[in-house]
C-alpha cells in the first residue's frame, strides 16, 4: 500500500520509515511533486495535522496523512505549543528556537514539559487522529546529537538522558511520535 506522509522533513521520514512495516510503502511530498509549503493556520496542533492531510488529500488525491508536534513548557504556560517550529521566528531554526527557550526558562525551576504529536490520516475517504504524549522537563543545557528540533534539552521522564541521547529504535519506541505511528500502525493492521 502506498501512503503518502505531508512533510519534506527528512527527519520526520526517516523515523517513520523505520517503523512502518515493509507492506507500507511511505512517499514524501517531493515523491508526489509537492514542492509548495502547505499552509499550517490552524490555531490548534490536531487542527494544523488536519490541514495538512486535507490539502493533500484534496489536491493530489492520495491517500495521506500528516502531523503536527508541540512542545508544552508548563512554566511558559503551555508556549511554545502549536508555534514551536516558529518559536524564534519564520526562518523555523532549531539553534534559535532551543536557545530562546532556555533563555525564557533562565532562573525558572519549573522545567516541566511535554511533547504532543498528533497524526491526521485521510483513508478511504475517512479521516483519523492518533495523539502521542511524553511528559518530561527542560534541561538547563544541550546534551546529544541525534535527534532534531529540541530533542537536545528535551528529557523524558523516567529517563537520565534526552532525545537526542536515544538511538532511533529508542525514539520510535520512547517518543511522542513514535507512540503516535504506532497507534497508526496498529489501525493500518486492522483495515486489511
Amino acid at each position: 500500500m502506498k501512503l503518502v506522509f505531508a512533510s519534506n522533513n527528512r527527519n520526520k521520514i526517516l523515523e517513520i520509515r523505520h517503523q512502518l512495516p515493509p507492506e507500507i510503502e511511505l512517499l514524501s511530498l517531493e515523491d508526489i511533486g509537492c514542492l509548495e509549503d502547505i499552509p499550517e493556520t490552524a490555531a490548534t496542533i490536531e487542527g494544523n495535522a488536519m490541514l495538512k492531510a486535507d490539502y493533500i488529500t484534496q489536491k493530489y488525491g492520495y491517500n495521506c496523512f500528516a502531523d503536527d508536534t508541540g512542545l508544552e513548557v508548563e512554566a511558559l504556560n503551555g508556549a511554545p505549543g502549536v508555534y514551536s517550529a516558529r518559536y524564534a521566528g519564520e526562518q523555523k531554526n532549531a539553534d534559535d528556537n532551543i536557545n530562546k527557550l532556555l533563555h525564557e526558562l533562565t532562573g525558572n525551576d519549573n522545567r516541566k514539559a511535554r511533547f504532543k504529536t498528533v497524526i491526521a490520516i485521510n483513508l478511504y475517504g475517512g479521516q483519523h487522529l492518533f495523539t502521542g504524549i511524553v511528559n518530561g522537563e527542560i534541561t538547563q543545557k544541550r546534551a546529544g546529537d541525534k535527534g532534531f528540533g529540541y530533542d537536545p534539552v528535551f528529557k523524558p521522564e523516567g529517563l537520565p538522558v534526552t532525545f537526542a541521547q536515544l538511538t532511533l529504535d529508542e525514539k520510535a519506541r520512547l517518543s511522542h511520535r513514535g507512540r503516535a505511528i504506532q497507534q497508526l500502525i496498529d489501525f493500518m493492521k486492522k483495515q486489511k
